[in-house]
């Protein structure tokens, strides 16, 4: 007998590969945002004279911070939800929570990285940071 459901898995799995995805996609924006403004971090990344070499150009660190905050929040639920998903919730409440927290990580990079809002980034952040605790509580109490 699995410890998760397969409907359950099939859920977690497929939102949290996308996931993966928007992670390695913030490597890539990074990349792009630094050959744009031909800004790099490191002397050999210097391919003409127009480039300059730095660690702190805004736009730059702006992407870096959003990508360093999704490891921060999608790494810790990554690892809880399939925790969580061994207590039996119901297939809505998983698939709510799932749907919603992938959700929130990408309005998140689109209000940090990409168009600066608040109180947007605040709200998408503490969405995501919320289920995560959620599932984290409910395990605890779940296994007490």
């Amino acid at each position: 007998m699995s410890l998760i459901r397969a409907d359950l898995l099939k859920e977690f799995a497929f939102w949290s590969t996308l996931l993966v995805i928007k992670i390695l996609a913030m490597a890539l924006l990074t990349a792009r945002v630094r050959f744009g403004k031909k800004v790099f971090a490191n002397p050999e990344d210097n391919f003409d004279k127009k480039s300059k070499i730095t660690t702190d150009d805004p736009d730059v660190e702006r992407v870096r911070r959003a990508h360093r905050n999704d490891l921060e929040n999608i790494l810790p639920w990554f690892v809880m939800t399939p925790i969580w998903l061994t207590t039996g919730p119901s297939y809505f409440l998983a698939m709510i929570l799932i749907r919603t927290f992938v959700a929130a990580r990408f309005v998140h990079t689109l209000v940090y990285a990409i168009v600066p809002r608040q109180p947007h980034r605040a709200v998408a952040f503490f969405v995501g940071y919320g289920i995560t605790m959620y599932q984290a509580i409910s395990t605890l109490l779940h296994n007490l």
